[in-house]
Formats: structure tokens, C-alpha cells, sequence
């Protein structure tokens, strides 16, 4: 295919991209039948049945994906009349040329633009939560060092902090540290925190900030007023999570934090380094 031509239909897809109010971005079911090719609405919609047959397939849910909508369309009098349409998200449109017709020109461009963008916006979303979940257990760390400093302070010695902490565990997985670390097959002289999935350590530190507040306002001494204390709140955030369905002890451990920290930062320095050698040419 000649780039002209290859420029001519990314300007042609990109044109008719439109988004919504909250920033999703998506295309008129109506518009894409004419940027693919297809004369007929009703050949169209076949191609449309499969596609949401595709998606189901892939265990997504077919209306996250496939908004019906209406569209005003010109009468060939000057009045105008709402005809049917269907918002398509970017993974919609992939699977669409994915059933179509390869024969076509603009599907057989439209089959590798989609898979291309999808998958940018795949890789985008992985690096985003990542990123946010390397954030989560840093924020983590500083809260529970605080933890540790505030027991210091009020007990007068920092030793309680690691007792405190895994009767917290206990409390919210009902299994000890040790035992979960076990379950989840972390490393050994790793912590338990560095394998746990993002939700995990939200519920932590949510536990922990308000041990540390009311550590705080109620003055506490000892150390089993603080551990009472973080069993009671990690108990909280444990009822909660199960009555959302979610088990702590049974979900799945997750990638080294470490790793992915590590994997970030090269990928970073890369790209900087990639973007410098651009400038110098």
C-alpha cells in the first residue's frame, strides 16, 4: 500500500474519532461503515453481530463497547430524520475489521490501525497501573513508618512495631504474616507488601492511617492499646472487603513491586535516551 494512501486513511479514521464527555474515545457505527467500504447498512450490521459476538467471546461486556445511538441524517428535501447508530469504542472497531471483509482496501488498513492503537492504549493502560500500584506501596511504606515512628514515641520503643504490624496481617488475612508469605510463595527476607496486589495494599494503608490518627488522639501508651487498636481497624477493612465479595487470603500475588519499579525506570531511561538521539539528528 502506497504511504500516500496509508496517510490519506489515517487522516480519514483519525477525523471521525470523536469522545465522549469523561474522555472515551469512540466512532459512529454509521461513519465506519463508509470508511470501511460498506455500501449497505444491512451488510454492515452482519459484520457488526459477529463483532459483538467476538467480544462477548472474550469475556468483555458487549455494551461497554458497543453504545446504541441515534444520528440525524439529511433528507433529500432539507429535513432531517434520526436513524439508528452504535458507539464504538476503539476495541469495537478492532474486532469489526477483524470480521469484515480483507479484500477490502480500507478494511485490510483498518484491521492493523486498530490492532496498533489497541494495543498502544493496552500498553498504556499496563504502565499506568504499574505505575500507580510502584505509588501504592511506596505511600504504604511511608505510612507505616510513621506507624513506627509514633509507636516510638508513645511506647518508647520501637521494637512493637513489627508485633503491631503482623497482628494487623492477622487480622486482615486471617493468617500470620509468615503463613501468608507461605501461601503466597514470596522469596525469602522479602516482604509480604512487595507481592501483594493493589487493592491489598490500599486496604493496608487505609488500616494503618487510621491507626496512626487515633494512636494519636486517644494518647495511646502501650503496646496493646496500638496492637487492639490496628487489629480492630484491619478487622474493618476486612469485613468490608468481604462483604464486596472479596477474600484477601484468596486472591492471587501479584509481580515483585521491585521488579516492575526496575522495569519502569529502565523504560524511562530509555526513552529519554531515545528522545535525546532524536533531537541531536
Amino acid at each position: 500500500m502506497k504511504m500516500e494512501i496509508i496517510k490519506s486513511l489515517t487522516d480519514n479514521f483519525e477525523s471521525f474519532a470523536k469522545q465522549t464527555e469523561t474522555g472515551v474515545e469512540f466512532w459512529l457505527a454509521r461513519d465506519l461503515q463508509h470508511l470501511l467500504g460498506y455500501e449497505k447498512w444491512a451488510n454492515f450490521q452482519v459484520v457488526i453481530f459477529k463483532a459483538k459476538t467476538a467480544c462477548e467471546n472474550s469475556g468483555r461486556k458487549i455494551s461497554n463497547h458497543f453504545a446504541d445511538a441515534g444520528k440525524m441524517v439529511n433528507l433529500g428535501s432539507g429535513s432531517q430524520r434520526e436513524v439508528s447508530d452504535i458507539m464504538l469504542t476503539r476495541y469495537a472497531c478492532y474486532l469489526i475489521t477483524q470480521n469484515g471483509d480483507a479484500r477490502k482496501q480500507e478494511i485490510a488498513f483498518a484491521q492493523t490501525y486498530f490492532a496498533v492503537q489497541t494495543r498502544k492504549f493496552e500498553i498504556i493502560q499496563k504502565r499506568l497501573s504499574e505505575s500507580e500500584r510502584v505509588l501504592a506501596r511506596k505511600k504504604l511504606a511511608d505510612t507505616e513508618k510513621e506507624l513506627s515512628s509514633v509507636i516510638y514515641e508513645q511506647t518508647g520503643s520501637d521494637k512493637n512495631f513489627g508485633i503491631i504490624r503482623s497482628k494487623g496481617d492477622k487480622a486482615l488475612f486471617g493468617y500470620t504474616t509468615e503463613q501468608m508469605k507461605r501461601k503466597w510463595k514470596i522469596p525469602k527476607g522479602r516482604a509480604l507488601s512487595d507481592f501483594a496486589p493493589m487493592i491489598i495494599l490500599k486496604a493496608k494503608d487505609f488500616a494503618t492511617e487510621i491507626t496512626i490518627f487515633n494512636t494519636k488522639a486517644k494518647k495511646m501508651q502501650t503496646e496493646f492499646e496500638i496492637s487492639s487498636e490496628h487489629i480492630t481497624n484491619n478487622q474493618s477493612v476486612r469485613n468490608t472487603l468481604i462483604e464486596r465479595g472479596i477474600k484477601p487470603e484468596n486472591l492471587s500475588v501479584d509481580e515483585d513491586v521491585k521488579k516492575i519499579e526496575r522495569r519502569l525506570k529502565s523504560e524511562n531511561t530509555k526513552s529519554l535516551k531515545n528522545n535525546s538521539n532524536f533531537i541531536k539528528k
